[in-house]
């Protein structure tokens, strides 16, 4: 139940956790390329994270995540993000999201600390995974710079 009720806190506050995240990535000295990402769209791709995250952590679609990061990857390399600053970014999604549970969250009772750890571990899988994926879409996309984004997608699947 506390993992449920944290999934729904993230996604009803997901539109202030993109901008959040946005602020920090237009303002950190480790994602300077990022200026080659228009603002509007870095945002909308991490609000569909946040919004979506209970289908991501419950659902477990490892073949949805996949293919939403083999293509945010080779559309960061299309966009001459360099690998270390998208991976930056992602493990600052993350930052961001465990400062806002911290703030937000009040656990009652023991067990729900249980809940939260339930959703650590899911999370870590969550963004180990999209590091990785996203890493191979950038790969790919850069070792042939003829693949779009979604070429990408099909030459992984």
């Amino acid at each position: 139940m506390m993992l449920y009720r944290l999934v729904r806190m993230i996604e009803t506050h997901s539109e202030s956790l993109a901008a959040c995240l946005l602020d920090r990535v237009q303002h950190s000295e480790l994602t300077r390329s990022f200026q080659n990402v228009p603002g509007e769209e870095l945002k909308e791709r991490v609000y569909e994270v946040y919004r979506h995250l209970g289908e991501w952590l419950m659902g477990k679609d490892e073949f949805r995540l996949e293919q939403r990061y083999l293509q945010i990857g080779a559309r960061r390399a299309a966009q001459h993000v360099p690998l270390r600053e998208l991976i930056w970014v992602i493990v600052l999604t993350k930052e961001n999201l465990w400062e806002f549970i911290k703030k937000e969250a009040v656990l009652e009772r023991p067990v729900e600390v249980f809940g939260e750890l339930e959703m650590l571990q899911l999370l870590e899988q969550f963004f180990d995974r999209a590091i990785y994926y996203a890493s191979v879409g950038y790969e790919q996309s850069v070792t042939d710079p003829g693949i779009s984004e979604s070429d990408a997608i099909s030459k992984k699947a």
